[in-house]
């Protein structure tokens, strides 16, 4: 309200301050238009203005009596013109003899004219009026100027009187109305009319709908209000109002208590049959008229539901810690333990949770079955009175555990002495429960989503007997506690199916080669299965090949994923490719699995993140060529004890590579080492950092001198291992051998084709110091075709090379990069045979590129059996080589 009376009165102020601005100006404007007309008019008709006009120089006789009266009539410019308009004078003598800034058309006729023009020094008002000769003609003008800045400044001067008296009138105004403001605010209580009506009505609604009785009486004793409730305790006539509290028919101290006024807390009176408690409050200190407040309250009725409160207030909080303390685990059995142990002893003495056998497994239970076993028992009495836990029991159907599992309602016992059903599976042991004091039981169904679980059940021996109420809340806690059971048993479906899958994607056992010694453990995290992987995979030339992986993330998506991982490193491994590189074609799948599943909405499962460490063992040379893509390198046990860990460049994770190129490690490893590759679930937990975990990984490899990889792989988990791992853990371990330097012949080969024949027959002779002379038929064979090719499409250095391991491997290498293929040729062909017959003598063949040039190998097994059954060696021959070729060999 202050508001807008201000507001509305500063604007009455601001247009009243314009208007009479305006009206200042104004008459400034015409005070100088008449003072202009005026001073022009007595200068026209002084005495020689005509002679000086009609004088042979009009300035000079004119221009310092214009100038004279200029100043002293205070106008800025006088100006005397002939009758064309032409300046003889001006204050500013540069403007003499130009035309004046005037309108003296009606002039020359006599008239006066007034007018505002824009002239040379701004705005001005002028007055020009006829000078004319003893007969009336009109021989010039005079035209007086005065500039409105000069008015301008008459109206300022009057601004600080027009404004003070605004001011004035602002603050008187403002004033007068904050006054009234006030005083209506100090009268309403600071309340407008539409609060005080909403106050009012939701008070009086309040004062009627609250339980409890409300009073007000006067000073004087007279009841002045009284809410429904208070009529209902006090039994008020409907009249009771106005009239004196002694006179309703109260009891003595009733009355005398609400007519005396004085502050009472909690002070027990009676009304009729009834105990009273009374509050009384006087109303005067808190700024009321004189009187009293007081409430009443049944303390009858409160003990009653005192009680109800403090046992509702219990099961409450039993509700509050079953659902923080069951299924705090993933585990069915932990989960029943839980169930059991909140319910006793708060709620039953002894409680029992039995499930059904596929509940068990992570299955869904296809039908209802009678048939339980115990997962749980809490608070059970001295002595096995109860089934213990992993007990099978079949419940008979007059049982009221099995008519609660097969109807899926809860069953009530109240008296167990008296109730037969339940006895009929062990009569005797229903006989000791009952005589150790077990008198009451409730059987409720575990039931999520519609499925029987198992049951719960609840004793008491203590406590008094179940009631309807028990069942209630019964119910509730077990369908609370059925969701927690429901989510283990398919957590543990799922896990069980992730450990399955996961293990048919590992290895199933560990091919055979003679390079390395290797033990392995796999060790799937308490949480759920994740992505870890380990692999060994043979390679051409006796060379194995070490993985390890990890997989972000838990569950099928990641043992998936996982699978797909191994299976592209061994289709990789296939191809013979340096460690980098195959970590380069690797990093390039899951970026492009990354991208199918953005492209199929499914974030989520991602695969980028995605480690690996890939190493390749020579046991020719020792030599060990490592990479990683954000795995944890590797651990190398040398023959004497001690342990490092080699410096193997790491590149990022999978699938965020990017352009960065991937770097790769050589080791020199002594025979006997034991190289020891690990994913971060081992060495990395919830209580400790890496670095800790890598310190005590050292320590167990030291303590194993002299160990086999097997014992080497218990030694560590027993040390590292933590209770319940968060993480995958996979651990190879692999001692390393070399071949035998009599195991090996090489031989440098000229670019001639006559060289050949002489290295057939050192092989040959190399062959039958080995004991091999039963493939040394096929051998030469092999050797001549590559060799042949080495000499005729490689460049230097051609060497061959013979490694007797498992099987016999024959190595031709030369500095080309151009590998053959195998086709078949046709029949005019005169060429083209000769890899056809390695492909049929040879177990398997391939090509393997080197920094400079590449490398034919075929791998034979020891003994004649590497052509096909049924075919003719001298058919064969004879059908697949041309002269050329028997030349060569025969040479």
């Amino acid at each position: 309200m202050f508001a807008v009376q201000a507001v509305i009165t500063l604007l009455l102020v601001v247009i009243a301050a314009v208007a009479l601005a305006i009206h200042t100006r104004n008459e400034a404007e015409r005070e100088a238009v008449s003072r202009s007309v005026a001073v022009a008019q007595t200068f026209a008709t002084s005495p020689g203005i005509v002679e000086g006009l009609r004088s042979k120089d009009p300035t000079a006789a004119l221009q310092p009596r214009a100038e004279k009266v200029r100043k002293l009539a205070g106008v800025d410019a006088v100006v005397v013109t002939d009758t064309k308009g032409i300046r003889y004078t001006h204050p500013w003598t540069n403007l003499i003899g130009t035309h004046v800034l005037a309108n003296i058309e009606p002039v020359l006729k006599g008239n006066v004219v007034t007018e505002t023009v824009h002239g040379t020094s701004g705005g001005e008002v002028q007055g020009v009026v006829p000078v004319t000769d003893d007969k009336g003609k009109v021989v010039g003008t005079v035209v007086v100027a005065i500039r409105i800045k000069h008015l301008n400044a008459v109206v300022a001067g009057q601004l600080p009187l027009l404004l003070g008296g605004a001011a004035v009138a602002l603050v008187v105004s403002a004033g007068s109305t904050a006054l009234v403001s006030r005083r209506l605010r100090r009268q309403t209580r600071g309340l407008d009319p539409a609060e005080m009506t909403r106050m009012y009505e939701h008070h009086d609604a309040v004062l009627h709908a609250v339980r409890e009785g409300v009073l007000i009486t006067g000073g004087d004793g007279r009841l002045l209000l009284a809410n429904d409730e208070a009529r209902r305790l006090l039994d008020l006539p409907t009249d009771a109002e106005q009239r004196q509290v002694t006179e309703l028919g109260l009891e003595p101290g009733t009355a005398e208590l609400l007519a005396s006024g004085r502050a009472a807390t909690d002070k027990v009176v009676f009304a009729g049959d009834r105990l009273l408690a009374v509050n009384q409050r006087p109303t005067a200190p808190y700024g009321g008229p004189p009187g009293s407040v007081a409430t009443l309250r049944d303390t009858t009725e409160l003990t009653a539901l005192a009680g109800r409160a403090d046992i509702a207030r219990e099961r409450l909080r039993l509700l509050y810690d079953a659902g923080v303390r069951i299924g705090t685990t993933l585990d069915i059995t932990r989960t029943s333990e839980e169930l059991a142990e909140v319910a006793a002893p708060r709620f039953a003495d002894a409680v029992t949770v039995d499930l059904l056998e596929a509940v068990l497994r992570g299955e869904e239970p296809s039908e209802r079955s009678t048939i339980v076993r115990r997962a749980a028992v809490s608070g059970a009495p001295e002595g096995r009175l109860l089934f213990p836990v992993g007990s099978l029991i079949d419940f008979v159907g007059s049982a009221p555990q099995a008519q609660a599992l097969k109807g899926g309602r809860a069953r009530l016992e109240v008296d167990l002495r008296t109730a037969h059903g339940w006895r009929e599976l062990d009569p005797e042991r229903a006989r000791r429960i009952v005589d150790s004091g077990i008198h009451s039981l409730i059987v409720v169904p575990l039931q999520a989503r519609g499925v029987v679980l198992g049951m719960v059940k609840f004793w008491r021996r203590e406590k008094e007997p179940f009631d309807e109420e028990d069942v209630a809340f019964a119910e509730e806690l077990a369908a609370r506690a059925a969701v927690c059971v429901d989510n283990a048993r398919r957590y543990t479906h799922e896990h069980t199916m992730a450990v399955t899958l996961q293990r048919s994607l590992l290895p199933r056992a560990l091919p055979e080669q003679s390079a390395l010694e290797v033990a392995h453990r796999y060790l799937p995290a308490q949480a759920g299965v994740g992505g870890d992987w380990f692999d060994v995979i043979p390679l051409p030339g006796t060379r194995v090949a070490l993985v390890v992986g990890d997989v972000v993330g838990h569950g099928l998506h990641a043992a998936a994923t996982m699978g797909r991982l191994r299976t592209a490193v061994r289709n990789f491994s296939a191809l013979d490719l340096p460690p980098d590189e195959l970590l380069s074609y690797l990093d390039e799948l899951v970026t492009q699995l990354d991208t199918e599943e953005a492209t199929g909405n499914h974030e989520d499962k991602a695969v980028t993140g995605a480690t690996c460490l890939y190493a390749a063992y020579d046991p020719v040379t020792g030599l060990c060529t490592l990479a990683r893509s954000g795995h944890p390198g590797p651990a190398l046990v040398h023959p004497d004890g001690t342990v490092d860990y080699p410096d193997v460049p790491v590149s990022p994770p999978l699938g965020l590579g990017g352009s960065l190129p991937f770097e790769t490690a050589r080791l020199d490893v002594p025979e006997g080492s034991r190289l020891v590759l690990f994913t971060d679930g081992l060495v990395k937990g919830r209580s400790n950092d890496i670095g800790t975990g890598l310190e005590t990984l050292h320590t167990a490899l030291a303590a194993t001198v002299d160990r086999t990889p097997e014992e080497t792989c218990t030694a560590v988990l027993n040390a590292l291992l933590p209770t319940r791992p968060s993480d995958d853990i996979a651990l190879l371990v692999a001692r390393t051998h070399r071949l035998a330097p009599d195991r090996v012949a090489e031989w440098a080969v000229a670019s001639d084709p006559a060289a050949v024949a002489p290295v057939r027959a050192e092989c040959t002779l190399r062959l039958s110091n080995w004991g091999l002379d039963e493939i040394s038929f096929a051998t030469e064979l092999i050797l001549s075709e590559l060799i042949t090719n080495a000499v005729r499409y490689g460049t230097q250095p051609i060497t061959v090379r013979l490694l007797y391991d498992r099987t016999l491997i024959c190595e031709v290498s030369d500095g080309s990069s151009t590998a053959p293929h195998l086709r078949r040729a046709a029949t005019t062909d005169e060429g083209g045979r000769g890899l056809f017959l390695v492909a049929q003598f040879a177990r398997h063949w391939g090509t393997r590129y080197l920094a400079r040039g590449k490398v034919i190998w075929a791998e034979q097994a020891l003994h004649d059996g590497a052509a096909e059954p049924g075919v003719d060696l001298g058919d064969l021959l004879l059908a697949q080589l041309d002269d050329a070729q028997w030349d060569d060999i025969a040479g």
